[in-house]
């Protein structure tokens, strides 16, 4: 069993620890009662989806002696109109900079994590439409 504890500074500003012992700053806007001092509560939604593809993404490639010199995760994400306002539709664009990577290696890393070892993806997959893309660019 995982772990959080989330605690009100002041309005909607609330400092929020995991099993990590990390601390970490989540706010909203000023005229909801935030103070516009961190990330908002669903971009978290969206850090943790990068991080934990993108995790599983890098240790595949990793295992597969794959030369990347830099892995970039660019996210978007589409909300309802109406509240709670939920995420509708989010695009992965995963880019990956290296030497002689090679598209099917990339291609089946993304897979597993999509398919097997992803538990954000898992969760999120029947709730919102979940698209995405690479690129792979190699270094000079």
């Amino acid at each position: 069993m995982m772990k959080a504890l989330v605690t009100q500074l002041k309005g909607i500003t609330f400092a929020a620890k995991g099993e990590s012992n990390h601390w970490v700053m989540i706010d909203g806007p000023e005229e909801f009662g935030g103070s516009s001092a961190a990330s908002r509560p669903m971009e978290f939604i969206l850090f943790g989806f990068a991080g934990c593809s993108g995790s599983d993404i890098a240790s595949i490639l990793q295992k597969k002696r794959a030369n990347i010199e830099k892995f970039e995760i660019s996210v978007e994400a589409e909300r309802a109109e109406e509240y709670p306002k939920v995420f509708t539709k989010i695009h992965l664009n995963f880019l990956f900079t290296g030497r002689n990577l090679k598209e099917k290696d990339v291609e089946r890393a993304i897979e597993l994590a999509r398919t097997k070892y992803c538990p954000v993806w898992a969760m999120l997959k029947d709730a919102v439409e979940i698209t995405y893309a690479y690129e792979i660019h190699a270094s000079e």
